[in-house]
């Protein structure tokens, strides 16, 4: 397929590999370009030299463009802008943040910046700041969500009306079908995260990826919406936030029964109880571990299924 996406990212695919943090390093990131999409190492969980290390490990693992997820608001942000540049990769992602603050820049140096967004104010601003596409992610997404809990269904044709560079559709997409009713929504291609987690590529624990497997719907749901709203599985750690919201707590208290880590403990670590586990509601659907680029074509074989199907319906 060729699109400004495909054009723009030089990649076969409209398929994007979410940079989700714990679960997207350079083993994933690669798998996913060198099956014809694009792979983003997801540096949110990283110092500096790991992301160091894991750019110069997916460029020796592909020959394909990859990009970086970048959230704008991580401590050490300075130092992962200066790695990017000086490890030449070629995409950005931003996110959580403010895209004025960093684009020029990274677009000085000749990168290609995406930011993510979930309403149509921030889609103006990232659009104003000069980012060459934007990621419209719905409620339905897994980790941090908007806190407008706009669906993706009615998200991508508000974004799609509101800008004119390239949209790219995310949230609740697992496979083509998903995928192609995102593009006649004007869509140009699809971001997908909670598929990729359960991967063989993935860096998720396998305690995580199995709890995403045998997950049912309901399973997942928003909270934390006054302190940064994220979708999470139902744990022992999401029912003591669930009670201390429901009680009327403190953001104070909110954030000491966060604590530190507790994403790294749950996603990455494999402690289903005390854990942050983070994924979208599409995860009801995902039924297996699979190799990162055997579910890349499977998403793509499926979309050009459903594209058939609905020829077939008009010829009608």
């Amino acid at each position: 397929m060729k699109n400004r996406i495909t054009e723009l990212f030089k990649i076969k695919f409209p398929i994007i590999q979410a940079g989700m943090i714990w679960c997207s390093g350079w083993k994933l990131a690669s798998a996913v370009s060198n099956a014809g999409g694009l792979g983003i190492i997801g540096a949110g969980s990283m110092y500096p030299e790991v992301l160091r290390e894991h750019i110069q490990k997916c460029k020796a693992a592909t020959n394909h463009p990859f990009a970086v997820n970048l959230p704008l608001l991580y401590p050490n942000i300075n130092e992962h802008v200066a790695i990017i540049i000086e490890e030449k990769v070629p995409i950005v992602f931003t996110s959580a943040g403010n895209p004025a603050t960093w684009t020029k820049h990274l677009k000085d140096q000749g990168i290609i910046v995406v930011h993510v967004i979930a309403n149509t104010k921030f889609a103006l601003k990232a659009e104003a700041a000069g980012v060459d596409a934007i990621v419209a992610e719905g409620f339905e997404a897994g980790g941090h969500n908007g806190r407008e809990e706009t669906t993706t269904l009615c998200l991508i044709p508000l974004i799609k009306d509101t800008v004119k560079i390239p949209v790219i559709a995310a949230g609740g997409i697992g496979d083509g079908r998903a995928m192609m009713a995102c593009f006649a929504l004007g869509a140009e291609a699809v971001q997908i995260g909670s598929r990729f987690v359960t991967s063989q590529e993935s860096s998720a624990h396998e305690n995580f990826k199995n709890i995403i497997v045998n997950s049912k719907e309901g399973d997942t749901l928003l909270t934390m919406k006054e302190l940064t709203p994220v979708r999470l599985i139902k744990n022992k750690f999401y029912k003591e936030i669930e009670a201390a919201e429901e009680r009327g707590a403190s953001l104070e208290e909110i954030k000491e029964i966060l604590g530190r880590a507790r994403a790294k403990k749950g996603m990455f670590e494999g402690d289903l109880d005390e854990g942050e586990l983070e994924i979208g509601q599409v995860s009801a659907n995902i039924n297996g571990v699979k190799p990162a680029g055997e579910i890349v074509r499977e998403i793509w074989n499926d979309f050009i299924k459903t594209q058939k199907q609905i020829a077939a319906i008009n010829a009608d």
